[in-house]
C-alpha cells in the first residue's frame, strides 16, 4: 500500500524543531511522533536526516521527509535542490515533499528540471508539491508530482494575505476543484474545526504541525488572549 492510501482522511502530524526552536533534539521529536501515533495520526512530516531516523526508530506510521536549508541566491528552502533529494533517499522515507512554487530557485535551477533529475534518478520515490497558489498547483500536476500540498499558501510575495483561514478556504477549494491529483490541506490548519472544515472540502488528508508540536507557539496563543482588552 502506497503512502497516498495510507494517509487517505486522515491526520499526518509535522514534528519538525529548527536550531533556535526549544525543542529542536531528534530525541524529541522522535517522542513527539509516538505521541502523534498514540493519537490517532496516519503519518509524519519531518525534516532533516537524523529526526527522520530517530522517528523511525520509535513509530510504524510513514513519513514525508524535507530539509529545509538556507541558499543565499533564492528564497526558496524545503528541499530546494538535489543535494537535498539525495540526502533524504538514503533514510527510506516514502515520500519527499520539495518547494513547488514560482519563485527563483537556487543554483537558478528550474522546478522542471529539479523534478526531472528526481524522476530519474529514483522514479519510484513518492513526491508532494508545496504551493502557494492555484497557478503553481497546476503546474505542479503537469510536471509529474504525486499530490499537492497548500504548505506555503500565506508564505510567499505571490500569496500574501491568503492564508487558509481566509476567504472561508475558497483557494482550497478552488484547487481542490482544479486538480486531478490528490490535495493535502497544510498551513495555519491551527484547530480541529478547521481540520474539519478542511475534510469535508474533499481534501486527500490533513497535515498540522504548530498547533500540535510547537508548545511555544501554543502557550503564545494562550497569553495573547488572555492579555486582550474587553
Amino acid at each position: 500500500m502506497t503512502m497516498l492510501k495510507k494517509v487517505k482522511d486522515g491526520l499526518i502530524v509535522s514534528c519538525q524543531a529548527l536550531e533556535n526552536e526549544p525543542l529542536h533534539s531528534s530525541y524529541i521529536m522522535s517522542r513527539l511522533a509516538v505521541a502523534a501515533e498514540q493519537g490517532g495520526a496516519v503519518g509524519i512530516r519531518a525534516n532533516s536526516v537524523i529526526d527522520i531516523i530517530a522517528i523511525q526508530a520509535t513509530t510504524s506510521l510513514p513519513i514525508v521527509g524535507i530539509i529545509k536549508r538556507d541558499y543565499e541566491d533564492s528564497p526558496v528552502f524545503i528541499t530546494a535542490t538535489m543535494l537535498e533529494v539525495n540526502e533524504l533517499m538514503t533514510t527510506g522515507c516514502e515520500m519527499i515533499a520539495l518547494d513547488a512554487t514560482s519563485r527563483v530557485r537556487p543554483n537558478g535551477e528550474s522546478l522542471a528540471e529539479l523534478v526531472s533529475k528526481i524522476k530519474l534518478n529514483y522514479p519510484d520515490i513518492l513526491l508532494m508539491a508545496d504551493i502557494a497558489t492555484v497557478d503553481e498547483a497546476l503546474n505542479a500536476e503537469s510536471l509529474g508530482f504525486d499530490c499537492i500540498s497548500t504548505t506555503l499558501i500565506g508564505y510567499t510575495a505571490e500569496s500574501e494575505g491568503h492564508d487558509l483561514a481566509a476567504n472561508h478556504f475558497e483557494k482550497l477549494r478552488t484547487i481542490i476543484e482544479k486538480c486531478t491529483l490528490p490535495v493535502i490541506a497544510e498551513g495555519n490548519v491551527d484547530t480541529p474545526e478547521k481540520a474539519q472544515q478542511c475534510k469535508q472540502l474533499g481534501v486527500h488528508s490533513i497535515v498540522v504541525g504548530s498547533a500540535i508540536t510547537r508548545p511555544q507557539l501554543i502557550t503564545e496563543k494562550f497569553v495573547t488572549k488572555m492579555n486582550e482588552k474587553r
